[in-house]
């Protein structure tokens, strides 16, 4: 193990944000977001408008980092970067960026995987209590769902997965439906506490063993609002919060359903959430329930839930303790196993 301190740059760019990150070992020196509002207005993120974005920002962004951070390039130990999963042509603006820094620099570059950061933001020093191996972590995003049980820092086994659409799919195609703006994940969250999560009961998907399905709840939501506005054509105005408060209410249902039956199963009652839903106010009260249950909670800060750089560091951090790194030849991966 490493005795002397070391600083990570890291480098996410798997979606529609750029973001750059310095750590000096596990804490966060400066973590540096450059968002993409222009996908707004197409209710969605166009990639090609994603990648020519990334392209524009990254510099300003990994200038902005450092100069926060107070060091420069030279001081660098190793440059990070999400590998995969994600969109191809954001992901090849941070790879091919911090190809050439490692190599400009000499120093070693370190492929992560973007939903190991979000299991690994937990590890960050931020002066609270980390969770202890092994533990379950729960991923939820716009494009993942799993259980996943944790015995080391990179030895993960996916447990439980979806079958299809993940819970921040589910989350937005029902706001859109609902007329709410992209993304409507957030939307949903702070209208559902003004209303009755118990006013109109949806169906929860049936899926084997720890896996998911979301596919047929948003059809559900979909045939639901279409009946209610034949009879009244003012329903949604009239009835948001209510629709909002029980969509949130079955989605955070179907989730720990499998989460219960996964502790059930391994024994382990440490659970940990991660992923851009895992901002989501009504899943975090959830989970915290548990504890009364005696399970060990853990929730990432606001700040390390939804896509950045600093969940890149501290996986490329615990990667450099062990002496990894990864060869010039690596290349980006939209769809890569955890």
């Amino acid at each position: 193990m490493q005795t002397q301190n070391s600083y990570i740059l890291a480098i996410e760019s798997s979606c529609d944000d750029t973001a750059c990150a310095i750590l000096k070992n596990d804490q966060v020196l400066s973590n540096v977001v450059a968002g993409q509002e222009i996908h707004r207005q197409y209710g969605g993120v166009v990639p090609e408008l994603a990648s020519r974005a990334h392209q524009s920002h990254i510099v300003p962004v990994v200038d902005q980092a450092l100069k926060k951070a107070g060091i420069i390039k030279e001081d660098l130990s190793a440059i990070a970067f999400t590998r995969g999963p994600g969109l191809m042509g954001s992901l090849l603006v941070g790879t091919s960026f911090a190809k050439s820094l490692a190599l400009a620099l000499d120093i070693p570059l370190i492929d992560v995987h973007h939903m190991q950061g979000h299991i690994l933001a937990h590890f960050i020093d931020t002066g609270q209590e980390k969770p202890t191996f092994p533990f379950l972590a729960v991923t939820i995003s716009g494009g993942h769902t799993q259980i996943v049980k944790v015995t080391d820092y990179h030895e993960m086994e996916v447990i439980g997965t979806t079958q299809d659409d993940a819970i921040g799919e589910a989350f937005d195609k029902s706001g859109k439906m609902l007329g709410l703006g992209y993304p409507a994940g957030p939307q949903i969250d702070q209208l559902a506490k003004l209303g009755d999560p118990k006013k109109f009961p949806f169906p929860v998907p049936k899926a084997p063993d720890l896996n998911y399905s979301f596919s047929g709840f948003k059809t559900a939501v979909l045939y639901f609002i279409q009946r209610e506005q034949k009879n009244n054509p003012d329903f949604i105005k009239e009835n948001l919060y209510d629709i909002c408060a029980s969509i949130q209410f079955t989605l955070i249902k179907i989730l720990f359903q499998k989460v219960e039956k996964a502790v059930q199963q391994t024994g382990i009652k440490t659970v940990a959430i991660g992923g851009g839903v895992s901002a989501n106010t009504g899943i975090r009260a959830k989970l915290v329930s548990y504890d009364k249950m005696g399970w060990n909670t853990f929730i990432p800060p606001f700040e390390y839930t939804t896509d950045n750089a600093a969940m890149i560091g501290i996986s490329g951090y615990y990667k450099f303790l062990e002496g990894y790194t990864a060869g010039m030849e690596t290349t980006a991966s939209p769809r890569i196993e955890l």
